[in-house]
């Protein structure tokens, strides 16, 4: 009986990682994306626009599935959820990369499994071992490492640094709330609750931003940009990670980000014109075998109580 049960845990952890693995690749995209978005169009647009989008296809979403309903301790977890994921990085990467470009940030974005980590143990209640703290250390040094040799630093500190890391921040916080309410509502009813109760904000400041756009003189690839940025990093994305992040545990299914630099930096040798060679593909299998340790390594769950759905939820999930 216990070699099935840890037959059905190791399972399990491993549908996490591989559904976070998914998401991750869909993120891996956002950065250069944006920096196309934003030339064109206006950041804040871009920001709050993506996220008034996928608001809308939540609506949608949730009044197909059922919309259940949500206690007082979910709707708070929500909001923290809203103001990483929603509010904070789309807004903060934005208005960034209108004067860096994409690979200077995933420098700093190489820090977010870390954050992602840390905000895991202080409001998901996990525990990850000794080992697991090397392993993740010694992937974000070699990300740093190889980001900073492939000419991904550029040397001085800049306001838009700043921008970024508080994207960080915030965004860890955002991940690691929703990695944790997902054991609960699941990783696509996380996202889009925090998507629609976010629409109050995003709809008008969508609107407001809009207005000095003229749309017959923004590009196709600017539109498709944005249209990516909606559709995928602020929706569908998310629904993979979130379950990832929920089965697998946040701060293990989190260190998977790692490669998350290394995957933004080829999308940008692809559509930006930045060159990558050997190096980068040597760098890279050192980045994986580190998330690969931090998979092997012991993650004591959460001893706190997680709230159940309620049966309406229930029977529809």
């Amino acid at each position: 009986m216990r070699d099935k049960s840890n037959v059905i845990a190791q399972n399990r952890i491993t549908g996490g990682f591989l559904l976070g693995a998914l998401g991750v690749l869909s993120f891996s995209l956002s950065l250069p994306l944006t920096r196309l978005a934003v030339a064109e169009l206006n950041p804040w647009f871009v920001a709050f626009g993506r996220a008034a989008v996928a608001g809308v296809l939540s609506l949608g979403y949730l009044w197909l599935t059922g919309w259940g309903r949500l206690n007082r301790r979910q709707l708070g977890r929500l909001l923290l959820v809203a103001l990483g994921v929603i509010i904070g990085f789309p807004l903060f990467t934005s208005l960034a990369l209108t004067v860096q470009t994409a690979s200077h940030g995933a420098v700093v974005i190489a820090v977010l499994p870390a954050a992602t980590a840390v905000w895991a143990v202080l409001r998901a209640g996990e525990r990850p071992s000794g080992r697991f703290w090397l392993s993740s250390g010694a992937g974000l040094l070699a990300v740093l490492v190889f980001l900073g040799t492939a000419g991904g630093l550029s040397g001085s500190f800049e306001f838009a640094d700043l921008l970024l890391l508080a994207a960080v921040v915030l965004c860890g916080l955002g991940y690691a709330e929703g990695g944790a309410l997902a054991r609960d509502l699941g990783g696509a009813r996380t996202i889009c609750w925090a998507l629609v109760i976010s629409l109050p904000l995003t709809v008008p400041l969508t609107v407001v931003s809009a207005l000095p756009i003229a749309p017959a003189a923004v590009s196709w690839q600017a539109w498709a940009s944005f249209g990516y940025v909606s559709l995928v990093s602020m929706f569908l994305g998310f629904f993979a990670w979130y379950a990832g992040l929920a089965r697998g545990g946040v701060a293990k299914v989190g260190q998977v980000q790692l490669a998350q630099p290394v995957f933004t930096l080829s999308w940008a040798a692809l559509l930006l014109g930045e060159e990558i060679g050997l190096y980068t593909a040597l760098m890279a299998v050192v980045v994986l075998a580190c998330v690969v340790l931090t998979q092997r390594s012991r993650t004591v769950a959460p001893s706190v109580r997680v709230d159940r759905p309620s049966p309406q939820v229930a029977r529809r999930s």
